[in-house]
């Protein structure tokens, strides 16, 4: 094995992960904070089952990181100097980052108490307006 197939892996495997269109996509509807599935899906207008490869390929990059709350998954990045790689993409091509999300799903970005580990009011609050969503209880 040469020495550079593995001094550089680590490096690679991120780079790897950002080849995708898709993938730069999700990191930036999550630049704005944690997001459930369902927020994303109706943001991008994709197929959940798609989204959720893509999330997947990230995840085990090690670039985002996902918690479960009852039914609903809420992803987050665990790695935010991938942030600054995209936004030397987007100056180095003259791209326009992505539009900011609005109100897709009545989500926010939540904060954990992590002391005890208990959910805060808003991540309660999130997590039942997500649960009621239709995209959630029907799923196409």
């Amino acid at each position: 094995m040469r020495i550079y197939e593995t001094t550089f892996m680590s490096e690679a495997r991120i780079f790897k992960a950002l080849m995708h269109p898709l993938r730069i996509a999700l990191l930036e509807a999550l630049r704005e904070g944690e997001q459930c599935v369902c927020q994303i899906e109706e943001r991008l207008n994709m197929r959940q089952a798609y989204i959720s490869q893509q999330l997947a390929v990230l995840r085990k990059a090690g670039i985002i990181a996902d918690r479960r709350c009852g039914l609903n998954i809420f992803y987050r990045i665990a790695k935010p100097e991938v942030l600054d790689l995209i936004d030397l993409a987007h100056a180095m091509t003259g791209s326009a980052p992505f539009p900011a999300l609005g109100e897709a799903c009545a989500q926010g970005v939540t904060e954990r108490d992590t002391d005890s580990g208990a959910r805060t009011s808003a991540e309660e609050d999130a997590a039942s307006a997500c649960s009621r969503s239709k995209v959630h209880r029907f799923r196409r």
